[in-house]
This record gives structure tokens, sequence and C-alpha cells, in this order.
């Protein structure tokens, strides 16, 4: 989820812990349980300091290790440890408990999105994305952000929050059901597809496709329950030939499909006797553009000029930033 839902759901889960006499009749402690829920609850994002090193460091390693089984049990004594420099008189117990439930509440939601996490690391270097739930959402923010006006204006935080969840829950298998009957309808246009991929948008009745047949990659949009198609694509292997292997070698690249399930490239020669490799994910479709790509350029020699990989919204914004690269 985005940093925002992360902020709320900190506050909601201290206004839970009031639930806890020794919570809601101290002060205090109420105190200590909110700052430690909020720092907890945004933790495992602490890895989006890797964007001030370049985009492929951070592409590889946001939700990585930091969103890991083994990070999952180190946080919760990191926070909590940390918190008791500032509240050296709250009960590190109650601490300990509410910094692990934040950080595995962060983690578990993130999996519901399209990006989702190596949570299963080290057991697994699998990106587990469900593609249940947008990055935001306005109903989980805006039930936290219901839960914290009622909070400021009186009411029983423990309570209100035992309801908001109840409903999220419900919300979420609510949810599943309706990215099951999207790709249900999807596979019944293609019977013989071997991945569907759904990634959920800011509307409840809007999600992006990507159908990959042996033979073929077809983008397209469930919107009200129907299916309009966009584009599709041959679905071709990368071809093990000196000019792609040299562009592998790149560490945009490199990058980019550590994280991609699904893209389509191109490989051609460029006016000064070089060559251009470009790979564009096709889960993220905007206004008819592919904003998330890797492109390398390389000499004649094979010798890498420039690459990116990242964000980008129109071609004349990709140059530029392969010049300044450059």
């Amino acid at each position: 989820m985005d940093t925002s839902t992360h902020i709320v759901m900190g506050v909601g889960l201290a206004g839970l812990a009031t639930l806890d006499p020794h919570v809601a009749s101290s002060p205090y402690m109420q105190s200590a349980v909110l700052a430690t829920t909020l720092v907890a609850s945004n933790a495992p994002d602490f890895d989006t300091v890797l964007k001030l090193r370049n985009n492929a460091v951070y592409i590889r390693h946001h939700r990585g290790i930091t969103h890991s089984l083994p990070a999952m049990m180190l946080w919760p004594f990191v926070v909590s440890g940390g918190m008791l420099l500032f509240f050296q008189n709250a009960y590190w117990p109650t601490l300990l408990l509410w910094a692990a439930i934040s950080v595995f509440l962060h983690v578990f939601v993130d999996i519901f999105n399209a990006y989702g996490t190596q949570a299963l690391r080290p057991a697994s270097n699998r990106w587990i994305a469900l593609g249940v739930i947008n990055i935001f959402d306005p109903i989980i923010f805006g039930s936290h952000a219901a839960g914290i006006l009622l909070w400021l204006a009186g009411v029983p935080p423990g309570p209100t929050y035992i309801v908001i969840y109840v409903g999220l829950i419900l919300y979420y298998i609510w949810r599943i059901g309706q990215k099951k009957q999207v790709v249900k309808h999807a596979r019944s246009y293609y019977p013989t597809a071997s991945h569907i991929f759904v990634s959920p948008t800011l509307r409840w009745n809007k999600w992006h496709l990507v159908i990959r047949t042996p033979e073929m990659l077809h983008v397209a949009q469930s919107k009200d329950k129907v299916i309009t198609f966009f584009e599709s694509y041959t679905f071709d292997p990368i071809p093990n030939d000196p000019v792609m292997q040299a562009a592998k070698s790149d560490k945009n690249l490199s990058a980019f499909l550590s994280f991609s399930p699904t893209y389509r490239w191109e490989m051609e020669a460029t006016d000064t006797d070089g060559y251009e490799v470009r790979f564009v994910d096709l889960r993220y479709r905007s206004n008819g553009y592919y904003p998330f790509v890797a492109i390398v350029k390389m000499d004649q020699e094979l010798n890498i000029v420039t690459s990116y990989t990242g964000w980008v919204y129109s071609e004349e914004t990709l140059r530029k930033k392969l010049k300044v690269i450059t």
C-alpha cells in the first residue's frame, strides 16, 4: 500500500490497542503505543531510501528483504527497542506486541496489490502479488480516516476499529471474489491461457488484464464485467543472441527482469550503428501508454552507452532521462 495508508493504519492499530485496559487507562502508554505503531507500520518501507542510489537498486530490492520473514521478526524488536529511548517507563512487552502486529499487517496487505512483496524470503524469492487491491484503496484509507475523526470526536477507538477491521475483512473477501470472476471471464475468451495477470485500479469495477497464451500476449481491460481488448503482441521468448545477452548484463534491465512477470521487448539497430533494446511491462497501461520500461543503448561493439528503468509517461521524457544519465 502507499505511505498514507500505512500511516492511517498505524493510527488505527493504536486505537485498537486501547482495548487493553493498561493502555486505555494510561495516556503515557497510549502515546508510546501510537508512536510504536506509526513507525512499525512504515518500517518495512524504509528501503525507499534506495531510490537515492538509483532506480535499478530500488526496483530490485524494494519490498524484498525488508518485507522478508527474518525482517518481520527483526523489525518489532528494532522499533520497540528504539521507542524505549523516548518512552523509558513504557511497558516493553506491550510495545513489542503492537510493533509485531503493525509490521505483519504492513507486509500482509502489501501482498494483495499488483506490486507484491518477497514475503517468503529466504525460503523463496518469488514475488507474491495477488492483484486484488490497488496500491491506494479509497475504502481502506477512508475507513481508517473516519475512525481517526471519530476518535478525535471522543468516540472510544477500540470498538470503532473492531467494526472497521471486520468490515475490511469482508471487503477483502469480496474483492477476492471479484478478481476470481474477472479471471474466469477472461479465460472464457482464451481457455488455453497459461497466465492471466490482473491489476486492480482505483475503481471497483475496472481491472487491467494481460492474458498470456502460448503464442500471444493480449492486453485488455475488464470494466462492468465487460472485457475490452486493446493490443495483442506475439509472445516471443528472449533470444539468446549477443546483442540481447549484452543488454541483459546491464543493471537497469536486470532489475526490470527481476521484477516484471509479463512484458514485450524490442531490439533494433539505431542510426548511429549501435543497438537499442527496450522492455515494456504490459501490466501498467495509462491512456494507451505503458509507463514502466527498461531501455538499454549500446554501441556497435555492444558496449553499454546508457540505460534506464523506471516510470515515464512520454517518449520525450524517456529520451531526456537517457541523455541525463549519459
